[in-house]
């Protein structure tokens, strides 16, 4: 379980704006925005030899519709998205990049590169750090998505910061995920490989059973994003 970073009463002028450092260095609501991340449901996302995996749990109840409840986005055919934290906040951001992606294939004809558009939500991400007044997004993502370069997932946390990564996981599972992943993640994986992989960490960090309730997209060198099916799910773990 994740602990709230203690503030010691000398320090609490600090903690009341994101615009001022703490006098060791740090900026309270971003920390506080990373705590948002650990308590968002486990997300996770695969590079193996054909593309891109990107895998989440969904809501699930007898009276809800888990599909109103998106964590896993697509932002062109190439590019993907799964999202920890605050749905809201990812929502706005994933809004952002999407009218980037079309305005550049508008512009220069071709699909964003996949570096590109992080730099996208990075920017904006890391906007809401130096300004009294706003406060950092309570989310995190994992961009996954294949351009002329190859396959790519790319991290992005509340500060804005980005990291690239072969396989990664983001949420409350995730220093459990990350070390299954540190441990079984092997170059030229296949699809049905990196799916039964997910499958594994997503029963152990969230405790779900169910095919129905795990989300997987699919991005593939041809470019397309596609969302599996429970049936196709079941195929690929037989």
């Amino acid at each position: 379980m994740s602990v709230i970073p203690e503030i010691l009463p000398e320090y609490m002028g600090y903690d009341r704006t994101i615009a001022v450092f703490s006098p060791d260095g740090r900026l309270f609501q971003v920390e506080y925005a990373k705590e948002a991340v650990k308590r968002g449901t486990t997300s996770l996302g695969i590079v193996f030899k054909d593309g891109v995996l990107l895998a989440t749990i969904k809501p699930t109840g007898s009276l809800i519709v888990s599909s109103s409840a998106e964590k896993i986005f697509q932002i062109d055919d190439h590019i993907g998205t799964v999202a920890s934290g605050f749905l809201a906040d990812a929502r706005i951001l994933v809004n952002q990049a999407q009218v980037r992606s079309q305005v550049h294939k508008l512009t220069y004809t071709e699909p964003i590169d996949i570096w590109n558009l992080a730099r996208v939500i990075g920017d904006r991400m890391q906007l809401s750090t130096l300004y009294a007044g706003l406060r950092p997004f309570g989310v995190a993502f994992l961009l996954g998505g294949v351009d002329k370069s190859g396959a790519h997932l790319i991290e992005a946390d509340p500060s804005g910061v980005l990291y690239e990564w072969l396989a990664y996981a983001i949420g409350r599972g995730a220093s459990v995920a990350n070390k299954i992943l540190k441990q079984k993640w092997k170059a030229n994986m296949s699809e049905n490989d990196v799916i039964k992989l997910a499958v594994d960490i997503l029963s152990k960090t969230e405790k779900e059973k169910k095919e129905s309730a795990i989300d997987f997209v699919i991005i593939k060198k041809d470019r397309k994003f596609k969302k599996l099916t429970e049936d196709e799910i079941k195929k690929a773990l037989k």
